[in-house]
């Protein structure tokens, strides 16, 4: 029933004077709910066999090769996603690979430059030390001759001082003068005996 109808229908039992004594009115026979109802259930079953048919048919033809195309569409892509990314990480290790090799090549280089500068300062330090130390053997070579002629010198006049000694003790024990010459062969004997 509509809402006017039900509208209607109130108001007609609102004026209705309830009278004392009076029975109320029989309640009709309802019919069933017309799913439920017998008569109906062919026509139901029809329609539930149409319906149906015309469901499976759409969604055979419309909707399932449409989720088929998505699903093989996002397959494709996935694969293609995957491919790509296999492809960005062979090149991301061959770039890896390039790097240790340029590492290593340079690391190498570096090695050779270090072991040439290391070579090429020892060979300037044996040259400089050479020369150093040849003049250091120079400078040693001409004390030693300096030393020698100190020394000749030295032992030429220590005959000298020993002749002028022995000349001063015999005249302070003697009180004579000696001469020079005895003095000197003196000495000179003196020195061969010792030697």
């Amino acid at each position: 029933m509509t809402g006017p109808m039900l509208l209607a229908q109130a108001d007609t039992t609102a004026a209705a004077p309830a009278t004392a004594g009076t029975t109320a009115p029989a309640p009709e026979a309802k019919e069933p709910f017309p799913p439920f109802n017998p008569e109906w259930y062919a026509s139901q079953l029809l329609w539930l066999a149409i319906t149906f048919i015309a469901l499976y048919v759409l969604l055979q033809r419309v909707a399932i090769p449409r989720i088929g195309g998505i699903l093989k569409d996002r397959a494709d892509r996935i694969a293609g996603d995957l491919e790509r990314a296999q492809q960005a990480k062979a090149e991301s290790e061959a770039a890896v690979a390039g790097y240790e090799k340029a590492l290593a090549t340079a690391r190498a280089n570096a090695n050779a430059i270090a072991e040439k500068a290391r070579n090429e300062s020892k060979a300037a330090t044996d040259v400089e030390r050479t020369a150093t130390e040849a003049e250091v053997n120079k400078k040693i070579a001409a004390s030693e001759d300096g030393i020698r002629a100190i020394k000749q010198r030295a032992l030429a006049e220590v005959n000298s001082i020993a002749s002028d000694t022995a000349a001063a003790i015999v005249k302070a024990l003697t009180g004579g003068d000696v001469a020079k010459g005895d003095a000197d062969s003196a000495v000179s004997e003196a020195m061969k005996a010792g030697a």
